[in-house]
């Protein structure tokens, strides 16, 4: 594609990376400094947790949808919009609105969050030239984790000294910043509305049952749901089951393991092995590794190399979707369905695994986990097996 600027197309793909930053604030703004967001609403009680999950529920509801936008819209345009209006929400919230105010901004912010991780990797995939593309994916995988770091090492220190508010106002700058960048920086779209765009609800119903009965487009998010099933909750379940003197050190390494795992490991292994084939290793060396628990590998150990290992899971998905998929349309549905699956999984899986926890204790918690990661491999292979037969 031909660029509005003279930029190589790295500069572009670590621009775009950036927008996922972005996009990754929207839950850390809230997350990281949760506690101070509460005292902004002491009297809304259990719905304070609203404000941070309202997010996963939207991109639940309207994940493939989004996917079906860029392909009407175009993703620069998009993405311009997500990026515009996610700035719009934050200095919103900088005024510190009304318990509800702020709640609907919220929900107004899953719209821009959605519109910008649907957008930008579908951008990415088609800017990066093939040598460079499973490094840009898996660049790309890794923007949650790095923005959460970020926030807690820069973010939570602004907001200690200029109040939460004006860490929301200081997210509402950058991503403004961000959508002129895009927008000047970025070539125009040449996707045209018609066809299969169609926002009718028979049409969007019908999008979402070929999407998912495709092997190419369903293959990535089917793997990314039973990831998502794990990570976020293990991150919250595991540090009280390790010995309290190491449990900031290792809560601090696991994510920023599989963010190493991501971006030095899974690159060199997708010149030899397929992106789908990568994923499924990683999924079986994190059951092979949780299965030390009845070996009697020390609780550290098992955490760090567990989150190592699903670093593998973690980049070799987003380089599946333009590996399975050559038109842009069909990665923007792939990603609208991995954004839909990513959701659910993070919604559905610390309660479930709590509620595993409580009644069978840590061994049937990691024995579920095991399970979990079996199936995401036996869905994969039957995926890999339907894609053989076309």
């Amino acid at each position: 594609m031909r660029l509005k600027s003279n930029l190589p197309p790295l500069p572009l793909i670590l621009l775009l990376w950036l927008a996922g930053l972005g996009a990754a604030g929207q839950f850390a703004k809230i997350a990281v400094p949760f506690d101070m967001v509460r005292q902004l609403y002491p009297d809304a009680g259990a719905g304070q947790g609203w404000l941070l999950s309202v997010i996963s529920v939207f991109g639940i509801l309207f994940g493939m949808m989004a996917g079906v936008l860029v392909g009407r819209y175009g993703s620069r345009r998009l993405l311009v919009a997500g990026l515009a209006l996610g700035a719009l929400m934050s200095f919103w919230q900088s005024a510190q609105p009304g318990f509800g105010a702020m709640l609907a901004s919220r929900m107004i912010e899953g719209l821009s969050h959605l519109a910008i991780v649907v957008a930008a990797p579908t951008l990415i995939a088609q800017i990066a030239p093939d040598p460079l593309r499973n490094f840009a994916m898996t660049l790309w995988s890794t923007f949650f984790g790095v923005a959460f770091a970020l926030v807690a090492w820069i973010g939570l220190p602004w907001a200690q000294v200029h109040g939460v508010t004006g860490l929301f106002l200081f997210h509402g700058a950058t991503m403004a910043a961000l959508a002129v960048a895009v927008w000047f920086l970025l070539p125009a779209d040449t996707v045209a509305a018609g066809g299969e765009t169609s926002l009718r609800p028979h049409a969007l119903l019908a999008r979402h049952l070929s999407a998912y009965g495709s092997p190419r487009i369903a293959a990535p998010a089917a793997g990314w749901l039973f990831y998502t099933l794990t990570f976020v909750s293990l991150v919250a379940i595991l540090p009280p089951l390790l010995p309290m003197h190491l449990q900031a050190t290792i809560v601090g390494v696991m994510p920023l393991t599989s963010i190493a795992v991501a971006l030095l490991v899974v690159t060199p292994l997708l010149r030899r092995w397929p992106a789908p084939g990568v994923v499924m290793a990683g999924f079986g060396l994190s059951a092979l590794v949780l299965s030390g628990f009845w070996l009697g590998v020390p609780t550290p150990v098992l955490c760090v190399l567990l989150f190592a290992t699903l670093g593998l899971v973690q980049g070799a998905s987003f380089a599946a979707i333009p590996a399975l998929n050559a038109s842009a349309q069909d990665r923007a549905l792939a990603n609208g369905a991995l954004a839909q699956m990513g959701n659910l999984g993070n919604t559905l899986g610390t309660p479930v695994l709590l509620l595993v926890l409580a009644g069978w204790g840590t061994g049937g918690l990691l024995a579920v986990v095991i399970l979990i990661y079996l199936a995401g491999i036996a869905l994969h292979l039957w995926l890999w097996r339907r894609r053989l037969r076309e």
